[in-house]
């Protein structure tokens, strides 16, 4: 907006005005003209002002001159060809869009219905004072795209490929933004700005590399633009294809633990895109079981025995590529029922049973693992009912043994402690009795030593009967 003092003689611009009129509106422009000019005002104290207009096209802009402080003077409005749309009350100007809304010694307002980018530009307000008085608006005309298209480089991707997807907006001003959205996730993506005869052409260029995940994902392009309320947007929805992925599920025995003499069933579940068509079983480093029965994407195995452990592989393929798991089986021995203890119990009893609780225990607590579905480590994670009757039987025999060990270990210590005392009463029985010899025989009845070694000596001659007793 602005405002400007005419200089002298711009009167003549509102007599071309009436000139262009058509004939029968021309006389009557020039009788206005006159009496306006014998009566014009010296202007002191006015002020013309107006403002500018930004309307969307083929929507009504709205164009008004006022006036402060008037004092009835002539008001003018021209198109930016500086032709005259209104003079007063009176349109000389054939373009019937234009329509008088409020005429007033203070206000021309005037409206522009189904406007178009042609429409852009000043319009002037002039006010017939000494001197004249001028002043402009803009209307600017604002242009939505006209189209806006999105375009995917290939319409079926693969898995980690990396694919060009560009978004247009044609035809627009001022030129739009464009902004990238995958699902909820905004990217970033570069622009081209391309300007043909005050329009816009923007491209936008996304690089994205897919994942299966993004199957079924929409990819937006969104428009922001003055002349658009809301969201402009268009999208198109990635189709990804992937190899498969392949997941083993045991389906029987629930417990997830497998004995001698059970059956044992295992499912393989797969997915992809394309769907795979094939599912195969194999067992790795080693042949399938003879009792094995392979159904589909079923193994099931009965009457499992030692034999039967190994690593057991379910594999999958499509056009993509190929994809395995593995499944490790661990067959575990039957449970065993411990006998309960008798009344009499033995050394050699004892011995047996407890080289019969040796074998059982270590039996029952063999590691096994497999592939995706994790067996138990120990016989704690074994079913809770069947893990209980165990642990109450072992227990039971466990308490029986212990009273087996002792009773034992006591029989063997009065055993020894008997044959000890035997021992000793022997030892010391032999050790009691009085030592004799043929020499001191005699020396009882003498009166003295001398006389007893004199008996002693006198019985030399009977040296050959010298005996020793022992008592």
């Amino acid at each position: 907006m602005a405002s400007a003092v005419l200089p002298s003689g711009s009167q003549c611009a509102a007599a071309a005005a009436a000139a262009a009129a058509p004939p029968g509106l021309r006389l009557r422009l020039l009788l206005l003209l006159l009496s306006a000019a014998a009566l014009i005002p010296t202007g002191d104290g006015q002020n013309l002002f107006t403002k500018d207009v930004t309307v969307i096209e083929g929507e009504v802009a709205t164009i008004s001159c006022q006036v402060n402080k008037s004092d009835d003077s002539v008001i003018q409005l021209l198109n930016p060809n500086r032709q005259t749309i209104y003079f007063r009350d009176f349109r000389p100007l054939k373009d019937s869009r234009f329509q008088l809304l409020n005429f007033s010694s203070s206000e021309l307002r005037v409206s522009l219905t189904n406007v178009s980018i042609s429409d852009e530009g000043r319009y002037f307000c002039q006010l017939y004072t000494d001197p004249p008085q001028e002043s402009y608006t803009t209307i600017t005309v604002l242009v939505p795209p006209r189209n806006l298209v999105i375009d995917i480089q290939k319409d079926t991707a693969v898995e980690g490929e990396e694919i060009e997807v560009n978004c247009t907006a044609m035809a627009s001003k001022p030129a739009t933004t464009i902004r990238w959205f995958k699902g909820n996730m905004e990217l970033k993506g570069k622009s081209e700005v391309e300007e043909w005869s005050d329009m816009y052409t923007v491209t936008s260029q996304l690089m994205l590399k897919v994942r299966r995940e993004d199957d079924g994902v929409p990819v937006i392009c969104q428009v922001e633009h003055p002349a658009v309320t809301g969201n402009l947007q268009t999208q198109r929805y990635l189709e990804v294809q992937y190899k498969p992925r392949v997941h083993i599920q045991m389906t029987y025995p629930l417990q997830g633990l497998t004995r001698e003499g059970d059956a044992l069933e295992l499912t393989c579940e797969v997915s992809g895109k394309p769907q795979p068509v094939k599912v195969t079983w194999v067992r790795v480093d080693d042949e399938m079981p003879q009792h094995a029965v392979l159904s589909g994407p079923n193994l099931f195995i009965n009457n499992l025995n030692k034999t039967d452990n190994g690593t057991y592989r379910c594999e999958a393929s499509n056009v993509v590529g190929k994809a395995h798991s593995d499944y490790t089986l661990y067959v575990y021995d039957p449970p065993t029922t411990i006998p309960p203890p008798t009344t009499t119990t033995t050394t050699t009893t004892t011995t047996t049973t407890i080289l019969t609780i040796i074998p059982d225990t270590t039996a029952t607590t063999e590691p096994a693992v497999h592939g995706l579905t994790q067996l138990p480590n120990s016989a704690e994670e074994l079913d809770s009912e069947d893990l209980a009757d165990s642990r109450a039987g072992e227990e039971g025999s466990i308490r029986a043994v212990d009273h087996a060990v002792i009773g034992g270990v006591v029989a063997v210590v009065v055993f020894a402690m008997l044959c000890l005392l035997i021992i000793l009463g022997r030892y010391f029985a032999r050790h009691k009795g009085t030592y004799f010899t043929h020499e001191a025989k005699g020396a009882d009845d003498a009166a003295d030593a001398d006389t007893a070694i004199i008996n002693a000596e006198g019985g030399q001659n009977n040296s050959e009967e010298k005996k020793e007793y022992f008592i």
